[in-house]
C-alpha cells in the first residue's frame, strides 16, 4: 500500500505504478474487505495534515432533476506528487425511494490520474462515504472523547449506525456498552442484534432503548446520524465529560441537538463548511447562543496540534461533521492503493 511521502523516489514509484493500468471497479464487498475502520482512521490521521493543503475542492454542485430529486457533484484534486489523483463523487438523492423500499441516496466515485488524466478506478460511492464519514468521526473521538469512555449511545439505526459504532470502538476500545436508539424501536433492536452477533469482542454489550434521555445521561460518547428537524439530544442530559458527535444534519432546517448542547460544549468541526450548512451551528449562531469564535477549530487543526481538543475529564466536547470532498479523495486513495 502506498502512503503519502515526502520521498521523491516513493512518489515517482507510485506514479509509475498507476500509469497505464487497466481501470478497475471496486465493489461494496471489496471496500468492506480493504477498509477496516481502524486502518482508515490511522490513514486520515497520518495523511490529512500533509495532503489537505494540496487539495482543491470547489463547492459542490447540486442540480434538481425532478421536483424532489437531485444530483450532486463533488470534485477534488491534488497538486502533490504524493497524491496524484483527481476524484469526483456523483450522488443522487431521491427521497421518494422509501415507497419502493430503496435507499434515498446512491453514489459513485471515480478516480483519475492527475498526471495523465487516465481513469484509474470507479468504486461504490455510497459505501466509501459510509467509511469516510464514520472514520472522520472516529478520528475526532481520539482527540475529543475521554480515553476511559465506557458507554456509547448511537442515535439512529440507519446505514451509518454500524459504521459509526465500529469507528468509535476502534478509536476508544475502552467502550464496553453500546446503546442504540431509533425513532422506530424495531430498527434499533435489529441493529443491536446484528452488532451483538458480528462484533467479535468479548465483554462488549449491545442493547436498544426506547428512552433516549436516560441513555444520554449515562453516555460518555453520543453519536447522532439522523435527518431530524427536531433536536433529539438535550444539553441538560449530557453528563460531565461527554463527547457529542453530530453527523446527520446537512441543511439549516435539520438539528440533532438543542442550543444548550452547543452552548455547553467546546465545539469543533470537520471543515468550515459546517458553519454554513449544519442546522445546529447555523441556528445557534443566528440566535446568538454562540459566536463564530466559539468554534475552536477543525479536524486538521486537532491533528496538527494547533488547537487543544479535550483538556480535562469533565468538559463536554462537540464535533460537527458535514463531509468534504477532501476526505473523499483521501479515502479513495487509501482504497485504490490497497487494491493495486
Amino acid at each position: 500500500m502506498a502512503s503519502p511521502s515526502n520521498n521523491p523516489k516513493d512518489e515517482t514509484s507510485l506514479t509509475k505504478k498507476i500509469t497505464g493500468r487497466v481501470p478497475m471497479f471496486i465493489t461494496k464487498e471489496d471496500l468492506d474487505s480493504i477498509l477496516p475502520h481502524q486502518n482508515l482512521i490511522e490513514h486520515f490521521q497520518s495523511s490529512l495534515s500533509i495532503v489537505s493543503p494540496t487539495i482543491s475542492s470547489p463547492m459542490r454542485q447540486s442540480h434538481t432533476v425532478q421536483p424532489h430529486s437531485s444530483l450532486l457533484l463533488m470534485p477534488s484534486w491534488s497538486s502533490s506528487p504524493a497524491l496524484p489523483y483527481i476524484g469526483v463523487k456523483l450522488v443522487t438523492h431521491f427521497p421518494q425511494n422509501s415507497a419502493l423500499n430503496l435507499p434515498a441516496i446512491h453514489a459513485s466515485y471515480s478516480l483519475f490520474s492527475s498526471t495523465t488524466g487516465q481513469t484509474l478506478t470507479s468504486m461504490d460511492g455510497t459505501t466509501l462515504t459510509l467509511y469516510r464519514t464514520s472514520c472522520i468521526s472516529g478520528l475526532a473521538a481520539k482527540y475529543l472523547a475521554r480515553p476511559d469512555s465506557r458507554v456509547m449511545v448511537m442515535v439512529g439505526a440507519g446505514a451509518l449506525g454500524p459504521h459509526l459504532i465500529k469507528a468509535h470502538l476502534a478509536a476508544r476500545p475502552s467502550v464496553r456498552k453500546v446503546i442504540i436508539w431509533n425513532r422506530t424501536e424495531e430498527r434499533a433492536k435489529i441493529l443491536a442484534d446484528e452488532m451483538r452477533k458480528n462484533a467479535g469482542m468479548d465483554g462488549l454489550c449491545f442493547e436498544s432503548t426506547e428512552n433516549l434521555d436516560d441513555a444520554i445521561s449515562m453516555a460518555d460518547i453520543v453519536s447522532c446520524a439522523t435527518n431530524s428537524e427536531v433536536p433529539l439530544v438535550k444539553g441538560d442530559q449530557l453528563k460531565a465529560g461527554a463527547y457529542l458527535n453530530l453527523v446527520g444534519s446537512f441543511k439549516h432546517s435539520m438539528s440533532e441537538c438543542d442550543d444548550l448542547a452547543i452552548k455547553r460544549g467546546r465545539v469543533f468541526v470537520d471543515s468550515e463548511a459546517a458553519l454554513e450548512e449544519a442546522g445546529e451551528l447555523v441556528g445557534a449562531l443566528e440566535r446568538g447562543v454562540i459566536e463564530k469564535r466559539s468554534i475552536l477549530g477543525n479536524l486538521v487543526d486537532l491533528i496538527k496540534g494547533e488547537v487543544v481538543g479535550r483538556r480535562n475529564e469533565d468538559e463536554i466536547t462537540v464535533f460537527k461533521s458535514v463531509g468534504s470532498a477532501v476526505f473523499d479523495l483521501v479515502a479513495a486513495q487509501f482504497a485504490y492503493e490497497r487494491s493495486i
